[in-house]
């Protein structure tokens, strides 16, 4: 399948894998890829002033197997925001985003994330300049409303100012940012969800795409959120149970991959970035949630966790201490299955 293939099959339904800071790197991004092509993968949200003053290509590089991919950009100057956008195009990348949703003390003090959303005359003003300076999709990720700005109507407007733009896709974390009271960690959980209010907007504004984000677990919910919007985002589930991405194959019809398979993808991509200078812990930590829920899970992250693979031999042994974790437990399985039927 080819990459516009790809893009094209994202867009009914729309499923991607959240930007999260330290997780979405381009190491986990290549692992994620195996289990479904057609999930949007974003990096993890880079500042505009990383990527002009810290160095282009350490911020925007990617492995071509990620496509179809998403640049988060974080800034607040719509000529920087242009700017790199233009340059993300340039690199190839498929759509760039902008964070409207990070809650943290540090892009707070520099007018990034979340709360942009008091001030969606300026949004709306980047997104402009980011949409005139490329020819591939901006989209907008925000929350569904911060501090004193908690109702729906408040995002409503947020969402209608930054639409006439010509902008017409929201990803909407259906929580709203404390950005005074709350840590960004207790603004990933102590907030309640409100899907209904995302849901809405899909009702009230039929010709925007508006993705869901906050809290999907699982597939059956995934389903449940596609019958009211157009695209679901997915976040820490994903990294922790990465298996959850080719369950969600069913929505293509693809048969879901090995998980052995998916190492025996990864094992060669793992040596080749070790040849650059990689550390294999960099690595490794990216992939403790493969064998999720499955007997040897464990095991099989304390053998790659705190630096205790030190080489690719380890990872070989503890997949081989797995696959006989797993025949253990089928074997016994079968077992009292047939105990039973004798009984």
């Amino acid at each position: 399948m080819t990459i516009n293939e790809n893009i094209e099959n994202t867009q009914s339904p729309r499923i991607s894998v959240a930007p999260m800071m330290d997780w979405t790197t381009r190491d986990y991004r290549f692992f994620a890829r195996l289990f479904n092509p057609n999930i949007m993968m974003y990096t993890e949200m880079v500042t505009t002033g990383a990527i002009l003053f810290g160095g282009a290509e350490r911020h925007l590089d990617y492995n071509h197997e990620e496509h179809p991919i998403v640049l988060q950009l974080g800034g607040s100057n719509p000529k920087d925001l242009a700017t790199c956008s233009k340059m993300a195009q340039d690199w190839g990348y498929d759509e760039i985003n902008l964070n409207v949703g990070c809650p943290s003390d540090r892009v707070q003090n520099n007018k990034i994330g979340a709360c942009l959303m008091a001030e969606p005359d300026l949004v709306a003003e980047c997104i402009a300049e980011m949409r005139n300076a490329v020819d591939i999709p901006v989209t907008v990720k925000h929350r569904i409303g911060i501090d004193d700005l908690q109702s729906y109507e408040e995002m409503l407007h947020f969402v209608d100012t930054v639409a006439k733009t010509g902008c017409d896709n929201f990803i909407v974390h259906a929580r709203i940012a404390l950005l005074q009271g709350l840590s960004p960690k207790e603004n990933r959980d102590v907030p309640p969800l409100r899907y209904e209010d995302v849901y809405r907007l899909k009702q009230d504004r039929p010709n925007l795409i508006i993705e869901i984000n906050g809290g999907v677990k699982t597939f059956a919910e995934t389903q449940q959120h596609l019958q009211h919007v157009d695209g679901v985002m997915i976040g820490r589930e994903a990294y922790h149970n990465p298996y959850l991405l080719a369950e969600i194959g069913q929505l293509w019809n693809l048969d879901a991959p090995n998980r052995f398979d998916i190492m025996a993808q990864m094992m060669p991509y793992i040596a080749k970035r070790m040849e650059q200078g990689a550390p294999l812990s960099i690595i490794t930590r990216h992939i403790l949630g493969l064998f999720q829920n499955l007997p040897g899970a464990r095991k099989w992250r304390q053998a790659l966790s705190g630096g205790n693979a030190k080489s690719l031999k380890d990872v070989e042994t503890a997949l081989i201490n797995i696959q006989e974790a797993m025949q253990r437990t089928e074997d016994y399985l079968k077992e009292k299955q047939d105990d039973l039927a004798a009984n």
